[in-house]
């Protein structure tokens, strides 16, 4: 016996034993009678074996065809089941995603879009963690990630989803009146919020851009833009602040 028979030919065969019927298996296969006969016999051939009776009137499975059938026919439908489940798994999205964003981002910005996902996938899975460290991405096994700035990830591919602005904030009583470009920045006490560092400022008049990395009288450190806010509201220092969230 070849073992290197057409597993094409055995569909066909299978078709053919399931319909009784040459003509309604080729119609079904939407390939030519003559051409259906003929991958059969070539099948007979690979396998020296004969597998139907074959008159004017009907088709008949010989008893070695009959075995043959009952086991290759599990095969094919097997094979149809995971083409099924495939197709339904690509038109409907299921499993699990894990997600890493920023803390505040996250949990502001992102958590309606996260909510809306999982209405509109609801065999969806989200795995959320939120942190402002750079973490391992592959180490963490994470399919999606945000970030604040421009962060380079090795062979990770990366997308702009949204342009942030920021302001820098004050307490109240605050005289900001001498704060005119980034360099008077020094000599006041800084909030610091990660991982919005550097600062990207611009002049309101000129449009100059510059970067301001904040060093020195830097009173507190926090990863919460809830700790920023109320830090600079409490008269610890300046903080910069989404301009979508100013402080009051």
């Amino acid at each position: 016996m070849k073992s290197n028979y057409s597993l094409d030919d055995l569909r066909c065969f299978c078709t053919v034993a399931r319909l009784g019927s040459f003509t309604a298996a080729a119609e079904q296969l939407g390939i030519p009678l003559s051409t259906l006969s003929r991958r059969i016999r070539q099948l007979e051939s690979d396998l020296q074996l004969r597998l139907l009776n074959r008159d004017a009137h009907r088709v008949v499975l010989t008893s070695t065809g009959t075995q043959y059938y009952q086991r290759c026919s599990a095969l094919f439908e097997e094979l149809l089941d995971i083409d099924e489940d495939l197709h339904r798994e690509k038109y409907r999205p299921s499993g699990k995603i894990r997600v890493s964003a920023p803390i505040n981002s996250g949990s502001y910005f992102l958590r309606d879009i996260f909510y809306e996902f999982l209405r509109r996938y609801p065999e969806i899975q989200l795995d959320l963690c939120f942190s402002n460290s750079l973490i391992d991405i592959e180490g963490e096994g994470m399919d999606v990630v945000f970030r604040v700035g421009s962060p380079i990830v090795e062979n990770w591919i990366a997308r702009t989803l949204k342009q942030m602005r920021f302001i820098l904030c004050a307490p109240k009583a605050y005289d900001i009146s001498t704060i005119t470009t980034p360099e008077k920045l020094c000599g006041h006490p800084i909030i610091l919020c990660r991982p919005m560092i550097p600062w990207h400022l611009q002049h309101q008049t000129t449009g100059q851009e510059f970067d301001y990395h904040p060093q020195k009288l830097v009173r507190l450190e926090v990863d919460e833009v809830g700790l920023l806010v109320h830090a600079v509201k409490s008269g610890l220092g300046i903080g910069y602040l989404l301009i979508t969230r100013p402080c009051q």
